[in-house]
């Protein structure tokens, strides 16, 4: 979903006492409006029309003054103008065009103090590959559902000054990111996610609280960045590992590595030399433990090659 606007609590005084710089829910309607924006499946846009929910959002994403954020979506704005005020510095990626040009009279409008802290990037964020400066120090984003889990790993991937996510996404996307081994969620997006960071569960977000109202309930995901495993094997040889081992997710380690390994023999000689008994299923284990499979794997390829 993109991030769009909040009910200003000050939308119905005189203009000399309106101090939110938020958009109330009925600019939301006429910017859109104004705009010829009609809210699309296709990008995943539902606008917040609450301001305490984007308030939230700032608030338990925990950045400050001297943190730089990357919000995917922005949407509308109503999140770019509540994380405006608190941080140093906020690039706005947004892949609609008319969105993306239009988000720099709506600060200049409603917060025109802080207009020289944002940047836009009018850009697919899946294929970006580079920020402006300042590089971003955190994610924080209301993100569209379709692209939510893929945002956040590449965004994690690529810029590795971020150390800090708050993501709203739809709320099963988020028990999924969040979840731990043997969790009936737990699986290839728990266990990617857990390389770069220790993932939490942050709260929930009724359907209410957008526009229009999706058919779904979202959650909050919170993410604080952290060494990865230390492993002999790559990043890219362990996510293979743990997509393979989720690839057929009801059947032993043993077999489900059996393409990943080779063999089904070659498999049970990765997970004993991890110490990992074979007849186990993926859902059991962390990304520390994938992360050995993937080292002994390695390490008995690299033996066989000496011998």
């Amino acid at each position: 979903m993109t991030d769009g606007d909040a009910t200003d609590p000050g939308a119905g005084a005189p203009d000399g006492r309106r101090r939110s710089g938020l958009l109330s829910a009925s600019q939301v309607r006429e910017l859109a409006s104004r705009l010829g924006i009609r809210p699309t499946k296709h990008w995943g846009q539902n606008f917040v029309v609450d301001a305490n929910t984007v308030r939230r959002i700032v608030r338990l994403s925990g950045v400050g003054p001297r943190d730089s954020v990357v919000e995917v979506g922005p949407g509308l704005g109503s999140l770019t103008l509540a994380l405006l005020p608190e941080v140093a510095h906020v690039c706005a990626v947004e892949v609609d065009p008319v969105l993306a040009a239009a988000l720099p009279d709506t600060v200049a409008t409603h917060q025109p103090q802080h207009s020289a802290r944002l940047s836009v990037v009018q850009a697919d964020a899946l294929a970006l590959m580079e920020l402006p400066d300042p590089q971003p120090t955190a994610l924080v984003a209301n993100l569209p559902y379709n692209v939510s889990v893929p945002v956040v790993l590449s965004f994690l991937e690529r810029f590795p000054g971020l150390q800090r996510v708050l993501v709203m996404v739809q709320l099963e996307v988020a028990e999924r990111l969040a979840a731990h081994p043997g969790n009936r969620t737990y699986g290839v997006p728990s266990l990617k996610a857990a390389w770069y960071a220790d993932v939490r569960l942050a709260g929930t977000v009724p359907r209410s609280v957008f526009w229009p109202v999706p058919n779904v309930d979202s959650g909050l995901v919170a993410m604080t960045r952290r060494e990865p495993p230390v492993t002999t094997a790559s990043r890219e040889d362990v996510f293979r590992c743990v997509d393979a081992a989720f690839a057929q997710r009801r059947k032993t380690l043993r077999a489900a590595l059996s393409g990943w390994a080779g063999s089904p023999p070659a498999a049970e000689a990765a997970l004993r030399a991890a110490g990992v008994d074979p007849s186990t299923r993926g859902e059991q284990l962390d990304i520390v433990a994938f992360a050995a499979i993937a080292a002994a794997r390695t390490g008995i390829e690299a033996a066989a090659r000496e011998a």
